[in-house]
């Protein structure tokens, strides 16, 4: 059952994905040549390009689509290219849901594909919860340490904090906690940064070597980057089997540490004094565990050196450059929501089709009257009290059919599923002969499978409210029902044959075999080829045992079957005959069951 329900899932979604994470690999690579381009400028212009790639993981273009085809400029617009939309769509969305199922339901049970969903969902989730995990433990570590950590509130790691912080117009101060492990001086949280400080290490620092650390770490304050970091570890474990993923967060690492770098350098900072600095540091502590706090050593610290004691390290945007630049955000943001904003008025109307039910169809002519005793034209049925209901071609006929038997052909449910009403639902017999217009036929025939039975079932309910000012409302009560189980010995029953023909099985009128998918019942026998269980459940529930019979099998395949007993006793000999012929058992039990109780119903209106 959870197998299954995973094929459904994945047949669904996997397209989805399939197409999400096309779009943010074609959407990074993109960003990759900018930042190729832009090599020689500031590392923060290319360090924002890839923490855009990054967030593009979360942000499926679809959303964007959608508030686009929501927006009511321009739906009308006329004029409009169906082609290159449908071009477009089938770049930026290659893959698409299957117009059938990917897994026959039939072939679902024959091999172990049917089971790929679930394993994949099981793999994804280990390994997901291995990613969080350790960086659980890492973040744990660290926040031990600055439990144990203690304010530091005076000395010249705080005066020169402090004026940096005044030199950086920043309002809100930084607090320092002086922490004895080993770690790097490094930013600490999200919404309330700490400046986490290692003790002793001010003793081997120089002012100026104090000062340029100090900096760098208020740099990362400023720019936020350990919510920024925070964000990409959530694109890491979500996506975590993507490679291009990782080398996001390594691309990341470097520019936010080169342009902190560039930032120290710029305020005014000497280059070997700086370069010292972060050397001094590497000596003595050790790297931070986790990108999301913000430390001095990140990156390749060789590149780093050799950038630091560069002139000249980067050169500011030009015009063309920043016209680049925008046109390709503004593009990015606005070229799908312009996309489903002027999406074909065919497209639309075609999705609103398949979203929309279809209206409820309606007898063109409808008969009803009490029955005499006799049965009604068009019946020939031996024995009294005479009670059928048939379709014939494009007509509903019934005969000496109670309204109570009448609301459990209407909604399909058994005799005790339905309470309430006046004495005479389940005494009076009415005789009903309507008819289908010619217009909702060919409609029918052309929705296929949207109308089928469900149509004529919505005919006959529409007739019993309209004829029988039939109301109602549902609730749930606690009933008698039948649960159907394996019995001792095991199953009885014959898997169907995919593809069989059943050259000796039940046949039409004119001779020729009828296949599967067929639930034949004749007086005391019920002979089924190619059916699922609920269906074999469902005509015992409705028409035999009269009580609803609950599915705790477990069997999921579909079979062949004939079931036999002798018509004249009572329902214990079919419950006998399904342990006996099957190999299942009924047993009753009580359960809460939904149950239709009749408000309100009158005698049926003039014809």
């Amino acid at each position: 059952m959870i197998s299954s329900h995973l094929s459904g899932m994945w047949t669904t979604l996997a397209p989805a994905l399939g197409n999400h994470l096309w779009q943010s690999t074609l959407f990074a690579v993109t960003v990759g040549l900018l930042t190729l381009m832009l090599r020689k400028n500031h590392a923060r212009v290319r360090y924002c390009l890839w923490l855009a790639a990054s967030v593009k993981f979360l942000i499926p273009f679809s959303l964007l689509v959608g508030i686009g085809s929501y927006l009511p400029w321009l739906h009308g617009a006329e004029g409009t290219n169906p082609g290159f939309y449908v071009a477009i769509e089938e770049v930026s969305q290659p893959f698409t849901p299957p117009t059938m199922p990917m897994i026959p339901q039939g072939l679902a049970s024959m091999g172990p594909i049917h089971l790929l969903p679930a394993v994949l969902a099981a793999v994804w989730l280990s390994a997901f919860l291995v990613v969080i995990f350790q960086w659980y433990f890492r973040w744990r570590r660290i926040s031990e340490a600055i439990r144990k950590a203690v304010p530091l509130e005076e000395g010249r790691e705080v005066q020169a904090l402090h004026r940096l912080e005044r030199m950086g117009g920043m309002r809100k101060r930084t607090e320092m906690l002086l922490s004895r492990t080993s770690l790097e001086p490094g930013i600490f949280g999200v919404t309330r940064p700490v400046l986490v400080w290692p003790e002793g290490i001010s003793e081997r620092l120089e002012d100026a070597h104090l000062e340029a650390i100090l900096a760098h770490e208020l740099c990362h304050v400023r720019r936020r980057d350990n919510l920024a970091a925070a964000l990409h570890m959530v694109v890491e474990a979500i996506f975590w089997f993507h490679p291009l993923v990782w080398w996001l967060g390594a691309r990341l690492m470097e520019e936010r540490e080169r342009a902190c770098d560039e930032e120290v350098l710029e305020s005014g900072s000497d280059r070997q004094v700086y370069a010292e600095s972060i050397l001094k540091i590497c000596e003595f502590c050790v790297g931070s565990p986790l990108a999301c706090v913000s430390g001095v050593t990140g990156a390749d610290l060789k590149k780093r050196m050799a950038y630091i004691m560069t002139k000249n390290l980067s050169r500011k945007l030009d015009f063309s450059r920043k016209l680049l630049l925008s046109a390709t955000g503004l593009v990015a943001v606005a070229a799908p929501i312009v996309f489903g904003l002027l999406r074909p008025a065919q497209s639309r109307a075609e999705s609103q089709t398949q979203d929309t039910p279809p209206p409820v169809p309606a007898f063109e002519s409808a008969w009803i009257k009490p029955n005499n005793g006799e049965p009604m034209a068009g019946f020939t049925i031996i024995g009294k009290p005479f009670k059928a209901i048939i379709w014939k071609g494009d007509r509903l006929m019934a005969t000496n059919f109670t309204l109570h038997g009448l609301i459990q052909v209407a909604y399909a449910i058994p005799d005790d599923q339905i309470s309430g009403g006046p004495d005479w639902l389940n005494s009076e017999g009415f005789d009903v002969d309507a008819k289908i217009g010619k217009s909702i036929i060919d409609e029918m025939q052309k929705r296929g499978r949207v109308y089928g039975v469900s149509g004529r079932t919505l005919m006959l309910q529409a007739l019993l409210s309209d004829r029988f000012k039939l109301s109602f409302h549902r609730e749930t009560k606690d009933l008698p029902v039948y649960a159907l189980a394996i019995a001792p010995h095991g199953p009885k029953l014959q898997p169907a044959t995919p593809g069989d023909t059943y050259p000796n099985g039940i046949k039409n009128p004119d001779g020729t075999p009828m296949g599967a998918n067929i639930l034949s019942a004749e007086e005391g026998k019920l002979v089924g080829q190619g059916i699922p269980i609920a269906r074999l459940l469902k005509e015992l529930s409705l028409y035999y045992l009269h009580r609803t019979v609950l599915d705790k099998s477990g069997l999921t395949d579909k079979y062949d079957l004939t079931l036999q007993w002798t018509p004249e006793e009572s329902q214990a000999a079919i419950l006998a005959a399904v342990q006996e012929q099957l190999g299942l058992k009924l047993e009753s039990k009580n359960a809460p069951i939904e149950v239709l109780v009749v408000d309100h119903v009158e005698n049926p209106s003039a014809n």
